[in-house]
């Protein structure tokens, strides 16, 4: 794994100008029903936010392509599972993943629309979330809407500490496109975080316990 990794960074190092479509296809790929297993994109995302922060790759096309792939996995993985239905659970390979499945599901039942956010969050589930999605219709709306908003905080959390290292304190003054990079990142960790504490008190809520 860790050599497919350098390999990627050093075909983006070398190939800049198709960074953010690489990119796009790897976040893509991550969120893909069980491909996504198979795929380091969390690790490719703090790397290439290094390149970033080092000045290497332009921000833009990074943020653009990286969301819009992420985006693009999780609805596709939406439809499949809102097409094949529950059949799918009971179907290799994902009868091979039934403690993600089962959790994916408890999750649904508990936090309903809460869950496309954790689901980016959590490695094991991220491929997963959006095609469970779809078997228990959920309604195309509101998935989509929680789709875009994870996919929109998703790529600049795990682009951030990768940022952050490569980033000088005297070229983060002297720029203010990669300033604003950073104040859009830490609002989406807090906004993350947020997330995940409202999640968390709903749990501990004794309503729930009832």
């Amino acid at each position: 794994m860790d050599q497919y990794i350098e390999y990627a960074s050093t075909f983006i190092q070398t190939n800049q100008e198709w960074a953010g479509l690489i990119l796009g296809l790897l976040t893509m790929g991550e969120s893909l029903l069980i491909i996504g297993l198979a795929i380091p994109a969390t690790a490719l995302l703090m790397l290439v936010g290094g390149l970033v922060g080092s000045g290497t790759l332009e921000p833009a096309p990074v943020l653009i392509w990286g969301i819009a792939g992420a985006i693009l996995g999780d609805a596709i993985s939406y439809y499949i599972g809102h097409l094949l239905g529950p059949r799918i659970i009971h179907s290799w390979p994902l009868n091979k993943q039934r403690r993600a499945v089962a959790s994916a599901r408890l999750f649904f039942h508990k936090y309903g629309m809460l869950t496309i956010f954790a689901g980016r969050f959590l490695g094991p589930l991220r491929s997963v979330v959006p095609s469970v999605a779809g078997v228990m219709r959920m309604p195309q709306l509101r998935f989509q809407l929680a789709n875009i908003a994870s996919g929109a905080i998703w790529v600049p959390v795990m682009l951030l500490p990768g940022y952050l290292a490569g980033r000088s304190v005297d070229a983060m003054h002297g720029s203010g496109m990669n300033v604003s990079l950073i104040v859009s990142a830490v609002l989406s960790v807090a906004l993350a975080l947020w997330i995940a504490y409202s999640v968390m008190r709903k749990r501990r809520s004794p309503t729930n316990h009832k």
